[in-house]
């Protein structure tokens, strides 16, 4: 019986993405030390460039202070139990990033998304998306 290990789960899934068309980069490629570095240290684990013109993309129609904030709850995720980063992390991805902002005199609920379900064939059309391998 072949043993299933993260590194053959981690290996499926890149390549599940790449052939939804997203480009993977190794990350040592992208680390603070390269020519290329998209993060400052290692201790930061989100490519905010990345992210902030994700949302800012992705939800046009909310404020760019919401979007701030929004991606600020994202950073906050700071329990000392693992599971419950992961489960608050998975809850922001699937359901949004709920957010409240002033629209015209009256406050607004709303959602800002960190991906775009409803276009997702447009997703996979557009540029090339890098995926990483840490």
């Amino acid at each position: 019986m072949t043993r299933i290990t993260e590194n053959t789960i981690e290996e499926f899934s890149i390549k599940l993405l790449e052939n939804l068309g997203y480009q993977y980069i190794y990350a040592p490629d992208i680390a603070p030390d390269t020519e290329k570095s998209e993060r400052t240290s290692y201790e930061e684990v989100l490519l905010l460039d990345r992210l902030k013109n994700a949302v800012r993309r992705i939800n046009p129609n909310i404020p760019h202070e919401t979007q701030v904030d929004a991606l600020k709850e994202i950073q906050r995720i700071n329990s000392p139990e693992l599971l419950s980063n992961n489960e608050a992390f998975h809850r922001m991805l699937t359901e949004g990033i709920k957010v409240s902002y002033q629209q015209e005199g009256n406050q607004r609920g709303d959602l800002v998304w960190l991906i775009d379900f409803e276009n997702w064939g447009k997703q996979r059309i557009c540029s090339s998306k890098p995926i990483y391998r840490y």
